[in-house]
């Protein structure tokens, strides 16, 4: 598995709720997309989107759709991207 993690730069006037279902579905929609976690510090200027990939195939050629999406979701939050990374996921686990 992989992952995309973006981190985003927030301000007073950022929306710090979820975003919209249309833009979830969006990426859950992309081919080999398994996830996505969308993260708010609570009294940090700073926000971070995580996508989980099936393959880094997957992931790699989804890097242009993936882009638009989150310039779109940057406009419509206000918040500022700051950097985009991608990595090999090694591990995982959740409780129940």
């Amino acid at each position: 598995m992989f992952a995309r993690i973006s981190t985003y730069k927030t301000s007073p006037d950022t929306l710090r709720n979820a975003p919209a279902d249309d833009i979830i579905t969006k990426v859950l929609q992309l081919p080999g997309c398994r996830g996505i976690y969308y993260l708010n510090g609570k009294e940090t200027d700073k926000a971070l989107s995580i996508t989980l990939w099936d393959t880094e195939e997957a992931m790699v050629a989804t890097r242009q759709d993936a882009t638009k999406i989150r310039q779109e979701t940057s406009e419509a939050d206000n918040t500022q991207i700051v950097s985009v990374e991608e990595f090999e996921v090694t591990a995982n686990s959740l409780n129940n």
